[in-house]
C-alpha cells in the first residue's frame, strides 16, 4: 500500500495545486494517492465555486472511490463489524484493508462537502442519503475499531494515519450535521444520522493536533467553521481566538501562502480590524497569479469591506470584477453591482458608464438551476429586481439596497464591531426613512418602511440602544399584515428581537420569540438561511458552552 507521506507539508501558494495534482499518475493504483488528488480538487472547488471546478471533483471522487473499493474488503466493515467484535479480533480486516474503509468514507464525506457549496437548502444532501449514510456507518464502524486498536500496542504502526482519518470524519460529520435545521435533522434521524456540535470540534481539534497527514485538513475545517459557516449559516458569534490559535503556526511557515493569508484576514475582519483585514486580502491578491479564482474570493471580500466603509465607488469597483471574471453566481453579482450603484449620486453612476435599471432587468435571465433548484440568494434578487420590470409603468426604486444585501450576508455581525461604521450607517439609514416620510404612497410603501426599520433596529442594537432597537422591530412586527412582498422581513426582525431579548438577560423570551420565527412562518425568501441561524442561536442558549 502506497502512502503520500507520514507528514504533510501544506504548501499554501499557488504551487499546492500544480504540485499536488502531478499525483494523478498514481491515483489510479494508491488509494491515498488517489485521495489525495481528489481532495485538492474539492478543497479547489469549495474555494471557487466553479461550476466546473465542482464537476471536476465530482469526477475525481468517483475515479478515487473505485480505487479506494479495489483494496476493501468484500464484506465491508459495516456488513462485518458486529460478527468481528463477537470474535473479539481484528483478524478479519488487514491494515491495508482498514485504511481503505477509511479514505473510502472520506471520499464520500466530500461528496456531501462538494452538495453543500451547490445548495444551502441541503436539497442534494437529503437526495444522496444512501451513498452518505454508507460513510457516516463507515464513520461510526471506523471510531468503535479504533477503540479496540488503541487497546492494542501491536496495531501502533499504522495507528496515527488511520485515528486521523477517523477524527477528521467523525468530527466533520458531526459538526455538519448539527448545523441544519430542526426540521431536517428530524428527518435524518429518522434514517440513523446524529449530530452533536461539541463532539465534532472535540474530534477535529484531536484530529488537528495529532500526527497524521489528515492534521492540517481539521485545522482547515475548523478554520471553515469558525470564519465562514459561523457567520454565513450561524449566529455570527465566532471563537476568534480558537482560529487565531490555530491558524498561527500555519502562517508563520507560510506567511506569503495565499490561503493562509485569506484565513489571517477573515479573523482581522471578524475582530473588526476592517482596514487591516482589507490590505491582507489585497496582499492575498498580489502572491499569486496562477489560481485567478481565488482571486475572486478576495473581490467578493473587498466589496463588503467598502460597503461596510461606504466607499461605494471601491465597492462597485470589485462588484463589476466579480460580474466580469468569476461564473459562481452571474445573477448575484450583477444584483449586487445595481445595488451598490443605487448609493451613489446620479453624477457618480453616470461616470460608471453603467444603466442601473438596465443592470437590475438583466439578473432575472442570469439565475441558474442546479439539480433542478435554483440558488436562495439569486431567488432573492431576482425578487427584489421585479421592481424594475418592464411590464411595470416605471421603476420603482429599491430603497438601501447594498444595506439590505449586507443584512441578508449577516453583515451588520461585522460593523457593529465597529461604534464608528455603525453610526455612520444609521445617518444614512435615517436619511432614507426621512426620503420616504416624503414620498407618496404606493404598493411598496409599507415593505420599503419595514425594511429601513429593520436595517434601523440592527444599528440601534449594535449601539447599545436597546429601547430605541425595540421599537423599530415592533413596528415591523405590526405591519405584519400590510407588508405585501417582503414578507422575509417579519421572521428575520423576530430573530433579531430575540437576539435583542438575549443580550438584555432574557434568555426564555429570547427562546419563545425564536421558536416563533421557526414554527409560524413558512415559504418566504432565504427562509432555510433564517432555520439554520434559528437552529445555531437555539444551540447555543439552550445548551451553553465554550464553542
Amino acid at each position: 500500500m502506497a502512502f503520500v507521506g507520514s507528514q504533510v507539508d501544506l504548501e499554501a501558494d499557488e504551487d499546492i495545486f500544480e504540485d499536488a495534482l502531478e499525483t494523478i499518475s498514481m491515483a489510479k493504483e494508491s488509494m491515498y494517492h488517489a485521495l489525495g488528488y481528489s481532495t485538492i480538487v474539492v478543497l479547489q472547488a469549495v474555494m471557487t465555486f466553479e461550476q466546473q471546478d465542482i464537476q471536476n471533483g465530482i469526477s475525481a471522487m468517483k475515479d478515487a472511490l473505485q480505487t479506494c473499493q479495489k483494496y476493501r474488503k468484500k464484506c465491508t466493515v459495516v456488513e462485518s463489524f458486529s460478527s468481528l467484535l463477537s470474535r473479539g479480533s481484528l483478524e478479519q480486516l488487514s491494515e491495508e484493508e482498514m485504511h481503505a474503509e477509511i479514505c473510502y468514507a472520506e471520499c464520500l464525506l466530500q461528496k456531501a462537502a462538494l452538495t453543500f457549496v451547490q445548495d444551502e437548502n441541503m436539497i442534494n444532501f437529503i437526495k444522496g442519503g444512501l451513498k452518505i449514510r454508507t460513510s457516516y456507518q463507515i464513520y461510526k464502524e471506523c471510531l468503535s475499531i479504533l477503540h479496540v486498536i488503541q487497546k492494542n500496542k501491536h496495531e501502533q504502526e499504522f495507528f496515527y494515519e488511520f485515528e486521523g482519518g477517523v477524527k477528521l470524519g467523525t468530527g466533520a460529520f458531526n459538526l455538519m450535521l448539527s448545523l441544519l435545521p430542526a426540521r431536517i435533522i428530524r428527518l435524518l434521524e429518522f434514517i440513523g444520522f446524529s449530530g452533536n456540535r461539541e463532539l465534532g470540534l472535540l474530534q477535529l481539534r484531536e484530529g488537528a493536533s495529532g500526527r497524521s497527514m489528515r492534521s492540517p485538513l481539521c485545522c482547515l475545517t475548523i478554520l471553515a467553521f469558525h470564519t465562514y459557516i459561523s457567520l454565513i449559516l450561524g449566529t455570527g458569534e465566532v471563537n476568534v481566538v480558537e482560529a487565531e490559535s490555530l491558524l498561527a503556526p500555519f502562517l508563520q511557515q507560510f506567511p506569503n501562502g495565499s490561503l493562509m493569508l485569506f484565513y489571517h484576514a477573515r479573523i482581522e475582519l471578524l475582530k473588526g480590524n476592517i482596514e487591516e483585514a482589507q490590505e491582507i486580502f489585497r496582499k492575498c491578491i498580489s502572491v499569486q497569479e496562477e489560481w485567478k479564482q481565488f482571486h475572486h474570493l478576495c473581490y467578493w471580500e473587498l466589496m463588503w469591506i467598502n460597503v461596510f466603509l461606504q466607499n461605494w465607488m471601491q465597492a462597485y469597483y470589485y462588484s463589476d470584477l466579480l460580474c466580469k471574471e468569476s461564473k459562481w453566481s452571474k445573477a448575484t453579482y450583477v444584483f449586487l453591482k445595481a445595488a451598490i450603484l443605487s448609493m451613489l449620486p446620479e453624477e457618480d453612476v453616470l461616470a460608471t458608464n453603467e444603466n442601473v435599471v438596465t443592470l437590475f432587468r438583466q439578473v432575472d435571465g442570469l439565475k441558474q438551476r442546479i439539480a433542478g433548484k435554483s440558488l436562495p440568494s439569486e431567488k432573492f434578487a431576482v425578487r427584489k429586481a421585479r421592481r424594475y420590470s418592464p411590464s411595470l409603468p416605471a421603476p420603482v426604486k429599491l430603497v438601501l439596497p447594498a444595506l439590505e444585501m449586507m443584512y441578508v450576508w449577516n453583515g451588520f455581525s461585522i460593523v457593529g464591531k465597529r461604534k464608528d461604521l455603525c453610526e455612520n450607517l444609521l445617518i444614512m439609514i435615517e436619511k432614507a426613512e426621512a426620503a420616504l416620510q416624503n414620498q407618496s404612497f404606493s404598493d411598496y410603501s409599507v415593505d420599503d418602511e419595514c425594511i429601513v426599520k429593520l436595517l434601523k433596529g440592527c444599528c440601534l442594537k449594535n449601539l447599545q440602544r436597546p429601547l430605541q432597537a425595540e421599537l423599530c422591530f415592533n413596528h415591523v412586527l405590526e405591519s405584519e399584515k400590510l407588508l405585501k412582498y417582503d414578507h422575509y422581513l417579519v421572521p428575520f426582525t423576530l430573530f433579531e428581537l430575540a437576539f435583542l431579548y438575549k443580550s438584555q438577560g432574557e434568555i426564555d423570551k429570547a427562546i419563545k420569540v425564536l421558536e416563533t420565527a421557526r414554527n409560524n412562518y413558512k415559504d418566504y425568501s432565504l427562509e432555510s438561511r433564517l432555520h439554520f441561524r434559528i437552529q445555531a442561536a437555539l444551540h447555543l442558549w439552550k445548551k451553553p458552552s465554550s464553542d
